[in-house]
């Protein structure tokens, strides 16, 4: 009777451990998704300011007769 206790015991342990584990990369796979959601608003506020740059560039250009 020991023994199946035994291994009751064990797999319920595992199984919290695996809970435990489960909830650690749930709030890591969170918390790297809003670091790609900043690093995408990042990119797009950097492409829309090069955007008018290059605007503005190509209007200066044209205006100095190049």
């Amino acid at each position: 009777m020991l023994w199946p206790m035994l291994a009751i015991a064990l797999g319920f342990l595992g199984l919290a451990v695996l809970a435990v584990l489960a909830v650690r990369v749930h709030l890591a796979v969170r918390r790297l998704s809003g670091q790609v959601a900043q690093a995408s608003r990042r990119i797009a506020d950097a492409s829309a300011d090069l955007e008018r740059a290059a605007a503005d560039l190509a209007r200066a250009g044209g205006a100095a007769g190049l």
